[in-house]
């Protein structure tokens, strides 16, 4: 039996490796072909590029190894079902759970590595990628903008560009927004302009061609200004820019930089604060019924002087203003508690996510053995079609749940484990199809 597990193992070895290897080499070509305009004629040298790949490849071991199982377990099972070393085996007295177990505890230890690579590894991986992310483009400015959203690239502006070329750096439909979110000093929008460095780095100049400036003067008198220009230059000094390593001590972990037992704390801090707004909201709530109660009931203290025949208006009016205060603060509670209550979705997702994906291959060990079976071929291409059709559904689940939880319509637990449920059923009804039709043959 040990002779019959070694062989089984052996010949899903070599599909495994192969699976990994060509699944985490197409991940790095897409990543280059969207990110590779971004870094060629930016003037940084490929030490600097291919560290951020190799960073960049730490996400991609975490998706490519549960495929990697699918794709080497529906193989090495196909082979056996083709070869007819299945009828062999099972004419032997073996039954298909007997054969699957040393690929199914194979799979409970490639687990535990992506457990573990999950929580040691991609955290400090994510987190070296974004401090390095950062200094590029302290170095090279376009690279913090992103098409379609505002950028704070430069201290004190807002600024919006709908289209980036990444390899002249022109920017197009560009808006920017001066002074802080609740109070803009002026508007500038132009059809399109250049970022750059001055010759001797000391400035950052963003030129803008054919645009407006929008702006409201506080001169107490409320003036508005308009102008329109056809060359427009912005001068910043260039404190802050330039390609320099730091040590990121100021750069802050997100959910995506912490291990799982930092993910569970940040969770358990916000669902503490999510209580205590709620009791925090009851208390106060609470304390301004029974002061209103004082309002409306005759006798009761009025705050505001009355005379004769004006005390019941006095009263009501005074009750309505303190029901708007009422509201305002639980309105105001009800928003603190929701944004908490975003942020402990996200945590909880992300911590869901690592051992969702971990248990995943033993999932799909279940699910790739019987369609193996099933399929009656073996090679590389039936593998790797069923296989990515079976991961694009565990993937679009997976997307979903993970939208699910953090807009708060799903449980993120429920959320994160619901496609290796649907998966699991998947390859139990497919095990129990191949049990019965083998034994039925076997009779």
């Amino acid at each position: 039996m040990k002779l019959l597990d070694r062989y089984i193992l052996k010949a899903h070895a070599a599909p495994f490796l192969f699976a990994l290897l060509t699944i985490i080499f197409v991940f790095t070509l897409q990543f280059l072909t969207l990110f590779i305009d971004r870094f060629v004629g930016k003037g940084l040298d490929f030490p600097i590029v291919a560290e951020l790949i190799v960073l960049q490849i730490a996400w991609m071991v975490v998706l490519a190894v549960p495929m990697a199982v699918l794709v080497a377990t529906l193989i090495t099972f196909g082979t056996f079902t083709n070869n007819s070393e299945m009828t062999v085996m099972r004419a032997g007295g073996l039954s298909v759970y007997r054969l699957i177990a040393p690929v199914l505890i194979a799979g409970a230890v490639i687990g535990l590595f992506v457990e573990r690579f999950n929580n040691v590894v991609l955290p400090e991986a994510n987190y070296k990628s974004k401090q390095l992310l950062r200094d590029i483009t302290k170095a090279k400015p376009s690279f913090g903008l992103t098409e379609n959203a505002f950028s704070t690239l430069i201290q004190g502006y807002s600024i919006l560009v709908r289209d980036i070329d990444r390899r002249s750096g022109e920017l197009q439909d560009v808006t920017i927004y001066e002074g802080t979110e609740e109070e803009h000093g002026s508007v500038v929008t132009a059809s399109s302009g250049v970022i750059s460095f001055s010759p001797d780095a000391h400035y950052l100049i963003m030129t803008l061609y054919d645009g407006e400036m929008h702006e409201l003067l506080d001169n107490g008198r409320e003036e508005y200004r308009r102008m329109e220009f056809e060359r427009h230059r912005f001068v910043f000094a260039s404190t802050g820019f330039g390609f320099e390593r730091t040590d990121g001590r100021d750069v802050r972990r997100g959910d995506r930089e912490l291990s799982a037992r930092q993910l569970l704390a940040m969770g358990r801090e916000f669902s503490e604060g999510i209580a205590g707004y709620a009791h925090d909201a009851v208390a106060d709530l609470r304390q301004q019924v029974d002061e209103m109660s004082l309002l409306v009931t005759p006798g009761g203290k009025v705050d505001v002087p009355v005379v004769g025949a004006i005390e019941g208006s006095v009263r009501r009016d005074a009750a309505l203003d303190r029901i708007d205060v009422m509201l305002e603060k639980v309105d105001a509670s009800l928003d603190r508690m929701h944004a908490d209550q975003r942020m402990y979705n996200r945590y909880m997702v992300e911590f869901h996510k690592k051992y969702a994906l971990s248990f995943a291959c033993i999932v799909f060990v279940l699910v790739g053995a019987p369609l193996g079976i099933l399929a009656r071929r073996g090679g590389f291409g039936i593998g790797a079609g069923l296989s990515l059709a079976f991961f694009v559904l565990y993937w679009s689940l997976l997307m979903a749940g993970e939208n699910l939880a953090e807009n708060n319509i799903l449980d993120p637990g429920i959320a994160m484990w619901m496609g290796n449920a649907v998966m699991l059923c998947i390859g139990v009804a497919a095990l129990l199809r191949v049990t019965g039709r083998v034994g039925g043959g076997h009779r």
